[in-house]
């Protein structure tokens, strides 16, 4: 009997070993690594050996980890701490005041001007790695069965397909904006872009407006961002291979949303949905937090946070949040990195940092006051808790108006916001039992799948390691130029051979209305 066990525990292990894969990543720095290393952990803990690509200034991605081995490149990433947060500012800056279309307008030349400067940056690490020989040829000994990689940033995709490699995307944003709008079909009339603010129920002039805003964008891509590309695209891959092609031809694509949070739209095969995968169980609080929290008694607390990139606001609008605070019955829990603003209430804990999944997930939480970031968003989903939300910038309000077109929170104008707004927002959330009921609602759904979101992500890479890529769930599509995607060119044949046939029986009729006429005459 000890034998059995013995050979079975060395069958296990030698299968384990076996299954084992090598797995190549090259991610997004910020709050998309957050993302990143939740699966890179998960393929540890399966024996998968990870290696990652970093830049020498990496602001979240550390070279040295349990977890995974690092090839740091000699390069900037552009998506430093820094650059980042000085970016945030003049953004939140250009938003001050009321709303204006010209405002709209300058914000979003500035994103693009900032697009720009970061693809080119890009570009010139591609360069780097493309033009380093023995960086390139370790790349290739190494077989790795397949490349894991953020596609808000080509660099993982053009280096996929210079390796051959099986390519899996971590993805809810590519280069070009969404990621559905890239690979699956996405009808205007009811599937809004990000950043219209607009509802899968558009009235006519929404719709025209998400038209407008889609054909626009998609001039400005490939006006600001492909340029950077074509030379690479044309020394290594050929003049006849897009830009697009290359995000299209992907096997994979792990999306990071759901259906409970996202509006209905149509997929593909090939895309898998994981929303909420970085989502777990609370754990227990350290003792300062859990006494802090016990002592709120039974009206609960508040915690609120706004994200990496935004620790600490202006003193002036802290000074209003820290009063509306002040009046609550409830102890809030608020990160912020700024000056202590002097209308703090005894009710108030700041702190540099929060261990926020644990905190949502406590039995004595009441609200979340949120930025409206994908990974919080699906958090306070997650466990139920209903949101009050500032949203800043980027998909921040998209994510936000998914959450209240559900009624499972309220959002407030932060660039408009004093202290009577915010504490009224607070009271309307608090105060009316519908929010947490629809937040709990959707917690219900979201939580009632076959198999955890992370499982079903890495049931899929694995898969793709098994059969060397997942060419069959693929849609060639892309191959084909947009008349023959849109059956321009079948419309066009059908109209002229019906124009030709109603031309010949016209024709024809004529003929013989002319040869009745003067058999007519000869009998008269």
């Amino acid at each position: 009997m000890k034998n059995f066990w013995t050979w079975t525990c060395l069958f296990w292990l030698c299968a384990s070993v076996v299954q084992a894969g090598k797995v190549l990543v090259f991610p997004l720095d910020g709050s998309h690594w957050v993302n990143m290393k939740v699966i890179i952990e998960e393929l540890y803990s399966r024996n998968h050996q990870v290696t990652v690509i970093r830049h020498k200034d990496s602001w979240y991605i550390k070279e040295n980890s349990p977890f995974y081995m690092s090839i740091t490149l000699d390069a900037e990433s552009g998506f430093d701490e820094h650059s980042l947060s000085l970016y945030v500012t003049q953004m939140l800056e250009m938003q001050k005041g009321e709303f204006s279309v010209w405002k709209q307008m300058q914000l979003g030349m500035e994103q693009m001007e900032k697009a720009s400067e970061f693809h080119m940056i890009a570009r010139k690490t591609l360069e780097g790695i493309f033009e380093n020989k023995e960086m390139l040829q370790m790349l290739k000994n190494s077989k790795y069965d397949l490349i894991l990689t953020d596609p808000a940033i080509a660099g993982g995709v053009i280096l996929g397909h210079y390796l051959k490699l099986p390519l899996v995307f971590n993805v809810r944003w590519t280069t070009h904006g969404e990621g559905h709008f890239l690979i699956a079909p996405s009808p205007l009339s009811y599937v809004p872009l990000v950043g219209t603010k607009l509802s899968d129920k558009m009235s006519f002039f929404q719709r025209v407006l998400n038209f407008l805003v889609f054909y626009l964008g998609q001039f400005n891509y490939e006006r600001v961002i492909t340029p950077h590309y074509q030379d690479i695209m044309d020394k290594y891959f050929g003049p006849n291979v897009d830009y697009f092609s290359l995000f299209q031809a992907a096997d994979l694509w792990l999306m990071r949303v759901d259906f409970v949070f996202e509006f209905p739209r149509p997929t593909m095969p090939n895309v898998v949905y994981m929303g909420g995968f970085q989502c777990k169980p609370a754990e227990p609080l350290p003792d300062h937090l859990e006494d802090f929290v016990q002592s709120s008694l039974e009206h609960g607390f508040i915690i609120m946070s706004l994200g990496t990139l935004i620790a600490d606001l202006p003193a002036d609008l802290a000074e209003e949040i820290a009063a509306a605070f002040a009046e609550l019955p409830q102890k809030v829990i608020w990160r912020h990195k700024g000056s202590r603003p002097s209308t703090l209430g005894n009710n108030t804990l700041l702190v540099d940092w929060m261990p926020q999944n644990d905190l949502l997930g406590h039995p004595k939480i009441r609200l979340f006051v949120a930025h409206g970031g994908t990974n919080g968003v699906q958090e306070a989903m997650y466990h139920g808790v209903p949101l009050l939300g500032l949203p800043l910038i980027f998909d921040q309000k998209d994510n936000l108006l998914r959450i209240e077109e559900r009624g499972a929170g309220k959002n407030i104008d932060f660039f408009t916001m004093n202290k009577e707004i915010f504490l009224q927002g607070l009271k309307d959330v608090l105060n009316e039992p519908s929010y947490r009921m629809n937040m709990q609602r959707l917690s219900r759904l979201h939580r009632d799948t076959p198999m955890r979101p992370l499982d079903t992500a890495l049931f899929w890479i694995e898969f793709v390691m098994r059969h060397k890529g997942a060419a069959h769930l693929r849609t060639e599509s892309y191959k084909l130029p947009w008349y023959s995607y849109h059956s321009v060119d079948v419309m066009v044949f059908l109209l002229t051979a019906a124009g030709l046939l109603m031309f010949f029986v016209v024709r024809i009729m004529c003929f013989c209305g002319r040869l009745c006429f003067k058999g007519k005459q000869k009998c008269e």
